[in-house]
């Protein structure tokens, strides 16, 4: 979701701008803080969403646990080792170099192995979230308008706020319903940002397949 957000927050930052714009002696009526993610991801038709793909993909969450759990039985013996041979009195340093580097390959490869066998739950959750970050700027305006509100800020953005600034909460409520439910099967081809367009325009495209999530 942070790839996402990082567009977000740039759109969202505009959103103010606009809000704010008209004579030079308007005043700012009112600051707020939203956090955009949470916003997303605590509204229903997201929370649903990641229920309904607990089921659709269960083969494929279950194979990532799996997976994930037998590259940490298998790294286990080569950490142990390693970490009993720094131990000695005089340790031998190329020999502990050539360990960490063989764990180090093993574990990105890992990595690599999981994010591959992930890829179907990723994308489909990718999917989710674009559907309901789609409404999102509308969602935030509406809440603005409703709170008298003319700047909003990310909270990372502010030193200190009081929790009655913190308008997250409006902006779930406008998206629960400009966006009542989703979709968590992605079309064929479809990738996050509108890839498979940019594709496209390059040239013919057969159809391609279908990706989790978890907290």
């Amino acid at each position: 979701m942070k790839t996402l957000f990082k567009a977000l927050a740039l759109a969202a930052a505009a959103i103010p701008a606009l809000v704010a714009a008209g004579p030079a002696h308007a005043q700012v009526a009112g600051v707020a803080i939203a956090n955009l993610e949470q916003a997303i991801a605590q509204t229903n038709a997201y929370r649903n969403a990641i229920t309904q793909m607990r089921t659709t993909y269960k083969p494929q969450i279950d194979a990532v646990q799996a997976r994930a759990t037998a590259l940490e039985t298998e790294l286990k013996p080569l950490v142990d080792k390693f970490q009993a041979d720094q131990k000695v009195a005089t340790p031998n340093r190329a020999a502990l170099q050539t360990q960490y580097t063989a764990i180090q390959t093993k574990q990105q490869a890992g990595q690599a192995e999981l994010q591959k066998l992930n890829e179907p739950v990723a994308l489909a959750q990718a999917y989710v979230e674009e559907q309901i970050a789609a409404k999102l700027n509308d969602a935030l305006k509406a809440a603005m308008t409703k709170k008298k509100v003319s700047l909003v800020l990310q909270p990372q953005a502010a030193v200190s706020f009081q929790p009655t600034v913190d308008i997250t909460t409006d902006v779930t409520a406008e998206l629960n319903t400009t966006v009542p439910s989703v979709q968590i099967n992605p079309p064929a081809g479809w990738r996050p940002g509108g890839q498979q367009q940019t594709a496209a325009a390059g040239a013919p495209v057969a159809p391609a397949a279908p990706k989790p999530q978890g907290r």
